[in-house]
């Protein structure tokens, strides 16, 4: 998978815009992907011998639904907490695409789709973190 940004003298012409997305894209997913299987064969390494008891259903570690807590259990190699990572880092893929996109149509000049951009960002943004300002 070669990756290569275009030269800047060139111009940023819209297929180069998309392919630099598209790879943008597959290496998020890809990547994200790669963090969760980790995450998932640490988990099982250490806790495959666990039976599982669905009676109960019981939600993620509260130490787990924030970023220090993510953090901190990828810093002991916590399976739960690199999955969790893979998740995140799958989120910000998409954020990742739009913030490309804005800077790309600034580069363009294309103030009008700028605009949009940054709107379609605060609406993502607002969808991702808004239930937690409430």
């Amino acid at each position: 998978m070669k990756f290569s940004l275009p030269k800047p003298s060139s111009e940023w012409d819209d297929q180069s815009i998309e392919l630099i997305v598209g790879q943008l894209l597959r290496i998020g997913v890809l990547l994200s992907a790669a963090v969760v299987v980790l995450g998932g064969i640490i988990y099982l390494v250490r806790n495959g011998h666990v039976i599982a008891d669905y009676t109960t259903f019981r939600g993620e570690l509260s130490t787990l639904r924030n970023f220090d807590g993510i953090f901190h259990g990828v810093s002991l190699l916590s399976g739960r907490a690199i999955v969790q990572l893979g998740l995140l880092l799958l989120i910000a893929t998409p954020v990742a695409r739009v913030i490309f996109c804005a800077l790309a149509f600034l580069i363009q000049r294309d103030y009008l789709y700028v605009i949009f951009t940054l709107i379609v960002l605060a609406v993502l943004t607002y969808s991702i973190a808004g239930p937690s300002l409430h």
